[in-house]
């Protein structure tokens, strides 16, 4: 039985990506976060020393026993949403609004674009999601300015999602635009760098997925 939950929380969906960081997820996973686990994502958590609060999957990748004391939804395998889909469609009945998915990306393509289509999800449903990973933050930018701090030195990308163009201005960027369109056919998006303490990026018409590279090297 599903427990009464802070909806306030930060919601923690922990993927099933094979090469994720335990370290790096240990390290950014905070107290009062939610934490829902998709299918082998438990692993994950486990190796994080991580204790999620939901468990969610048709467990046919994850060897090992689940626990006990620990809410599980099963799911049949044979299914239309990937298991993190699930994830994110149960916290939206629990009332969570804010997400951030961890072990998302650098496994399978087709798993990292079937997550990166989850940010879309969340923000047509007044949700909002950031994919983080050592290497990179990666969220879905709708209409409106978009500000970024303690980002200066960084390299950013930014393209159309669902969408063939966008409409976008940049301050703080080492390539500013104004009003500049970028199209689904072309990368001029790619990276930028973050030049100022303090950044903006501003969607004026369309969606864009910004990817912020972590690492300076890069």
């Amino acid at each position: 039985m599903a427990t009464e939950i802070n909806k306030n929380r930060r919601c923690v969906i922990i993927a099933g990506a094979p090469c994720a960081d335990a370290a790096f997820i240990r390290a950014v996973v905070l107290p009062d976060d939610y934490i829902i686990c998709a299918d082998r994502g438990y692993q994950t958590a486990v190796e994080a020393e991580i204790t999620p609060d939901l468990l969610i999957g048709d467990f046919d990748s994850y060897g090992v026993g689940l626990p006990s004391g620990v809410e599980i939804i099963r799911l049949n395998p044979e299914k239309d949403d990937t298991d993190t889909l699930h994830c994110v469609k149960t916290a939206l009945e629990r009332g969570m609004t804010e997400f951030v998915l961890l072990a998302a990306t650098g496994g399978r393509l087709d798993h990292t674009l079937a997550n990166l289509s989850v940010t879309e999800y969340l923000a047509d449903r007044g949700a909002h999601c950031i994919i983080l990973s050592k290497n990179e933050k990666i969220e879905l930018l709708t209409a409106g300015i978009h500000t970024y701090s303690g980002c200066k030195g960084l390299t950013f990308s930014v393209f159309p999602y669902g969408c063939k163009s966008i409409v976008l201005s940049y301050t703080g960027a080492y390539y500013p635009l104004n009003h500049g369109v970028l199209t689904h056919s072309t990368a001029m998006g790619v990276s930028n760098v973050f030049t100022d303490d303090t950044a903006e990026i501003t969607v004026h018409e369309g969606k864009a997925l910004l990817i912020i590279n972590l690492n300076k090297e890069i």
